[in-house]
């Protein structure tokens, strides 16, 4: 167990400077096209070129990626490595009690030891965004690197949006209703304004009392600002409809989360220009999304909608390539699937300046493949994390060796 946890915090602590090429494989910029036998150059934990034709710096380290796969290091958008056992409340740090949590940042929740973590690599996920647990309001995501060995050098940015659940799992804290959900968050909205225009008669205590307190109306005010996005989870027809309504009400920068019916309102989704993160395993319907299909990414695309593709199961950290795969099975291009996973995410969550694809000046979050990453046959083989090769070796390595006999 030491051994894991060692690897898993020393393999990508910063040396000082440090210059790496790999050369030779096939290469998937992913925002242009492929590039046959290309390469990518690596200095300080930056890309610096990337290419057919590319010279190799003096004292690189040299990488040979003949006949292997390079892409972008895959973003799970809907990640929990590293805050607690997916499914095991008992074991997590990412929920608070209540149901109006805007305030909460799990950031000072992770664990950079956490056994999740090593085995998300696996999977050539580098970069997640981590979000907190519960209903209605549970509070702010997280984006975070999936390497380091202290929380703070994990964060990529904090908070990354605010989530908001307007699903069934919400109606509690509408008084048992839908329709009661969306009228207390609309009060939230409300009072956070009023406080905004109001602070020192609040502070006086010449205000009637407000929906909730300060701290939490006051992390709202980004959101209305239009400064942070909002990753709103509805699934039913009635529920995407009713959040696009609310984003159109107040201006808000939304990304809808789960849309199991989102393919039948895909041209309304498509032209309020949001985004949409699912689930594509997700098949079976439920009181929450009678209308569950397979090819919802493929119907959702082919309406103009950016998706994402984030399979929160336990395991869905390294399992993401395989959803991913999925899609293309019922009907995803190829291309959109690895989008899917790396560009469009960074793009929603206001991380496109720095990862998502490799292109110059990015941050160096590389995987090279041993073929087409959303083939249950490839497997990672090297995965970077900030210009620097992380360890694949997971505590599942090291139980399986110890007791294989």
């Amino acid at each position: 167990m030491r051994l894991a946890l060692t690897l898993a915090l020393t393999a990508v602590t910063p040396l000082g400077a440090q210059t790496i090429v790999i050369r030779g494989g096939t290469v998937f910029p992913v925002s242009r096209p492929k590039i046959e036998n290309g390469t990518v150059v690596i200095i300080n934990g930056r890309i610096s070129a990337v290419g057919a034709s590319v010279p190799t710096p003096a004292g690189a380290m040299v990488v040979d990626a003949a006949g292997k796969w390079v892409t972008p290091g895959l973003i799970h958008a809907n990640a929990n490595a590293g805050t607690g056992v997916a499914g095991l409340g008992a074991f997590g740090e990412a929920a608070k009690d209540g149901d109006v949590n805007p305030s909460f940042n799990l950031a000072e929740g992770i664990d950079p030891a956490a056994f999740t973590i090593p085995i998300t690599r696996t999977g050539g996920v580098t970069s997640g965004i981590l979000e907190p647990n519960g209903q209605f309001l549970p509070g702010a995501a997280v984006a975070v690197d999936f390497a380091g060995d202290r929380a703070d050098q994990m964060i990529a940015k904090s908070p990354a949006a605010m989530v908001i659940d307007l699903s069934g799992n919400s109606r509690r804290a509408g008084g048992g209703s839908r329709a009661g959900a969306l009228a207390r968050l609309r009060s939230l909205f409300a009072d956070a304004l009023e406080y905004d225009r109001r602070r020192l008669e609040y502070r006086r205590g010449a205000m009637q009392p407000l929906a909730a307190p300060a701290a939490e109306l006051e992390a709202l005010l980004p959101v209305l600002r239009g400064q942070l996005p909002v990753l709103v989870t509805a699934n039913r027809r009635m529920d995407i409809e009713n959040a696009l309504k609310l984003a159109g009400e107040y201006k808000l920068r939304m990304v809808l989360s789960g849309a199991v019916e989102g393919w039948e309102v895909a041209a309304m989704i498509a032209k309020a220009g949001v985004p949409v993160a699912l689930e594509p395993n997700s098949d079976i319907p439920s009181f929450d999304g009678i209308g569950a299909r397979l090819d919802n990414a493929t119907l959702l695309r082919e309406a103009g909608v950016k998706i994402i593709i984030a399979q929160g199961d336990p395991g869905g950290e390294r399992n993401l390539r395989f959803a991913a795969g999925n899609a293309v099975r019922n009907g995803l291009t190829w291309d959109d699937a690895l989008k899917a996973v790396t560009l469009w995410p960074a793009e929603a969550f206001g991380l496109a300046d720095r990862y998502g694809s490799l292109d110059v000046g990015k941050v160096a979050n590389v995987v090279i493949w041993s073929g087409d990453p959303l083939d249950f046959a490839a497997s990672a083989e090297h995965v970077y994390i900030k210009g620097r090769e992380t360890s694949l070796r997971t505590r599942e390595n090291e139980l399986r060796e110890r007791y294989r006999r």
